[in-house]
């Protein structure tokens, strides 16, 4: 029985990372061999003398093309890359700190008609994005916020707040109360409690929320390229401007981009994987 489910997770994980393995092995050709209607999969030290070979000469010419500024694009990759990580992290500590603020207030008060707002908050998720993209074009144009920074992280934050709302109240709502009476006992403020209790309290449902947020923040497209026309523009709306590139689609740096783009994510993520599995199973076993 174990052998059986070490190969089911082993041909999953396989199948999962295919992507990822197609994009390393794409970033290691040359644009010719990226395009070649026979696939070339297996690197060799020799280029073949068969056309039709499955074989190429790896290189690592994709990654450092990644400092030019191709045509259709205003800047190089590592500026836009620049341009998400302010972004996304920005956007994703003010959705975590703001959603579990407003849950804690949920949490802890007498609202009326508390979950009728909690539905109204969640049913923000519902519509499409990019069905309001209009108006907040036009709202944007009004206030002078189209391609900047600022712009995109108050709109990331908005539409990941719903989210952090609803995460990070389940969390707090299974800290005991006590806590913080015994920290009124003690002259702690209301927000010293949730500063100083609350929030190392709700560390895994932070850290659950953040990346989801951010995951959300780091890959969304449309308003990025809704809003941005030159500055700010995040890496996904980067890659969507190469294909005016005069000489074709430059495959393999776009490859050795979303490698690196990948990356980060990547590694916040195992770096929280306790924390997720914890956030994941939360609320599921009673003790």
């Amino acid at each position: 029985m174990k052998i059986l489910q070490g190969a089911v997770v082993v041909l999953y994980a396989l199948f999962a990372l295919l992507p990822l393995l197609w994009l390393g092995i794409t970033s290691i050709k040359d644009r010719d061999a990226a395009i070649s209607p026979h696939a070339k999969v297996i690197p060799v030290l020799t280029a073949p003398n068969d056309p039709t070979s499955v074989g190429f000469v790896p290189q690592l010419d994709a990654f450092r093309g990644l400092s030019e500024v191709h045509a259709g694009a205003h800047a190089s990759f590592w500026e836009h890359v620049t341009s998400s990580v302010v972004i996304g992290f920005v956007s994703t500590a003010a959705s975590v700190l703001l959603g579990a603020a407003c849950a804690y207030g949920f949490s802890r008060y007498r609202i009326g008609g508390a979950k009728d707002w909690l539905f109204f908050i969640l049913s923000t998720r519902f519509m499409p994005p990019l069905a309001v993209v209009i108006p907040v074009l036009l709202m944007y144009r009004k206030l002078e916020l189209p391609g900047t920074h600022l712009g995109l992280i108050i709109l990331y934050t908005v539409f990941n707040l719903s989210l952090s709302v609803w995460l990070m109240k389940g969390f707090i709502d299974e800290i005991p109360k006590a806590f913080e009476e015994a920290a009124f006992v003690d002259g702690y403020t209301r927000f010293d409690a949730f500063w100083r209790i609350i929030v190392p309290q709700s560390a895994t449902g932070m850290a659950v929320t953040g990346v989801f947020c951010l995951i959300s923040a780091w890959n969304e497209y449309g308003f990025a390229m809704t809003l941005n026309s030159s500055s700010a523009v995040t890496v996904p709306a980067y890659f969507a401007g190469l294909q005016g590139n005069i000489e074709g689609m430059p495959w393999p740096q776009v490859a050795a981009g979303a490698l690196v783009f990948v990356a980060p994510v990547a590694v916040l993520t195992f770096l929280v994987r306790k924390h997720l599995l914890r956030g994941v199973t939360f609320g599921t076993i009673k003790q």
